[in-house]
């Protein structure tokens, strides 16, 4: 798009379906690496990501060609066939459907990358299920509490 200056930075919360912990540290980076590849081959920029075994964070500096919801819905959709493919779980993996989606301004890109970055360190202290209530919260994000990851029944 000639002409179109943007400055967009998005960070993506997502979840394993029914919050199951199945990302294993043995492929994370390979993980990591592939969802990457998704993003820049969308002309989008990789500044971070960094996933737990229940769920992930990215941060992207994101174009304006797609929308938000066609993009990770492509990441989901081609990162669980590969998760499949290659074999990384017993069973089919599949995202929780739903996602968090957080704007921030450049100032505060540097504290949100040491933020996803330290994740392991972090949730030794909160879980996943309040921190994204804490994330929807902070940015006023309104939300219904049936549709809120519920932990593993």
């Amino acid at each position: 798009m000639p002409n179109t200056y943007t400055q967009i930075h998005i960070q993506f919360v997502f979840a394993v379906k029914y919050r199951k912990a199945l990302i294993d540290p043995v492929w994370q980076d390979p993980l990591h690496q592939y969802i990457t590849g998704i993003f820049q081959q969308n002309n989008h920029k990789m500044l971070q990501i960094n996933s737990v075994p229940d769920h992930i964070h990215i941060l992207v500096g994101f174009r304006p060609n797609q929308s938000i919801s066609k993009v990770i819905q492509n990441v989901k959709t081609e990162s669980s066939k590969w998760i499949t493919q290659n074999q990384y779980c017993n069973r089919k993996f599949a995202w929780q459907t739903g996602f968090g989606a957080f704007s921030y301004s450049k100032s505060h890109v540097p504290n949100v990358i040491r933020y996803i970055k330290n994740q392991e360190t972090h949730h030794k202290s909160i879980s996943f299920i309040d921190e994204y209530r804490l994330l929807l919260e902070r940015f006023g994000v309104d939300y219904d509490e049936r549709y809120i990851f519920k932990p593993p029944e």
